[in-house]
């Protein structure tokens, strides 16, 4: 990795955190503080454990302890299996808290006083712990939160499909994965405080907000311009080409990210139609919005006459942004990714997933 050094995985050594969490997004954020060395206790009812165990595809064992869905944001983490309903069980959660510093967890509006586990309770047996909580649409909301339900009411399945398509679901769980890093950023701050302030903090983050807060230059189109994102697809509303796909001579589908002027004229030059840059209808970003589709068709017929690999290296010597539609295996059977994939048996089960952490540390 030349002088971008993996992060060092004793960075939280000192840390125990405890993930009372289940399904994707506390837990991804337990994960997080795992990668980094810290002790991660996950606590899950004994009958009842967390529902993703039994998320399974239908060529997963259906007898397996774990699913490839629990085994993506479970990494590193010790397994606790405790009835909260019951007193002895509370009890050992309470001692675990005494000597954790991190309480994650994403119960539902008013579970915490039927469990008596309140941020109070918890905080009686140590004062300086920290809790992060994921909810679904607030403090105050008792809603069943599914990422699919954020992403329809946030807008972006509206505008993620296309007129054809109708609405259209992003194929990950995009808000859990967002409502995650917002914790996780919250849960930095509080413990970056406790340096200077010995005191416990709780940190809140609702799906619903980390939805909308993430709709950035889609919500200032609406509120400066009155625009409403239309279902387009993959095509952006402010320049092209960006999203229009193009097929190559042996037979591959790209796309191309233009964001300037410059860029379209090397793309028209290396493409041998330079003069298509100057004129009017494509001289600009706002224009070549306006004109798209013909634009895509006069690039379209260009692009056919061209092998992908010398057209993509020669765009990347230009600095044009271009990319291959790969599937997620193409990714996965890349040498940089199977450098990132993490192994461990859990259960007596051989499991795998990607990192969580993208960033590196310059020494």
């Amino acid at each position: 990795m030349g002088r971008f050094e993996h992060m060092n995985k004793k960075y939280f050594a000192d840390l125990t955190v405890i993930d009372l969490s289940s399904v994707l997004a506390g837990p991804s954020v337990g994960m997080f503080f795992a990668e980094l060395g810290a002790h991660v206790i996950k606590v899950e009812h004994p009958i009842h454990k967390d529902v993703t165990r039994s998320w399974k595809l239908p060529e997963e064992d259906a007898a397996s302890p774990v699913s490839a869905y629990f085994s993506s944001v479970n990494y590193g983490k010790d397994y606790h299996f405790l009835d909260l309903t019951q007193a002895k069980a509370r009890q050992d959660l309470y001692q675990l808290c005494s000597t954790a510093d991190i309480v994650v967890l994403n119960f539902k509006n008013g579970d915490q006083e039927k469990l008596h586990i309140t941020d109070d309770i918890l905080r009686s047996y140590n004062p300086q712990l920290i809790i992060g909580k994921i909810t679904g649409f607030g403090d105050e909301s008792d809603r069943v939160a599914y990422d699919l339900i954020l992403q329809a009411e946030s807008g972006m399945m509206y505008m993620n499909g296309t007129p054809e398509s109708g609405p259209l679901k992003i194929p990950l769980a995009l808000i859990d994965v967002l409502a995650g890093h917002h914790l996780k950023e919250g849960i930095l701050i509080a413990l970056l405080e406790r340096l200077k302030h010995p005191a416990g903090k709780t940190i809140t983050v609702s799906l619903y907000d980390a939805a909308v807060s993430s709709l950035i230059n889609q919500s200032s189109n609406y509120l400066m311009a009155g625009h409403v994102a239309e279902p387009i697809g993959s095509l952006h509303p402010n320049i092209a080409p960006y999203g229009e796909l193009f097929r190559t001579k042996d037979g591959v589908t790209i796309t191309f990210a233009i964001g300037s002027d410059r860029h379209f004229q090397l793309l028209c030059n290396e493409l041998g139609i330079p003069a298509l840059a100057q004129q009017p209808d494509y001289s600009s970003a706002q224009s070549r919005v306006i004109h798209r589709a013909r634009m895509a068709e006069i690039l379209a017929e260009e692009i056919l006459k061209r092998d992908c690999a010398p057209l993509l290296e020669k765009m990347h010597q230009l600095h044009v942004p271009v990319g291959r539609i790969n599937t997620v295996a193409d990714v996965l059977n890349q040498p940089e990714s199977k450098a990132r994939v993490l192994h461990e048996q859990i259960e007596g089960m051989e499991t795998l997933r990607m990192e969580s952490i993208a960033f590196r540390i310059k020494e």
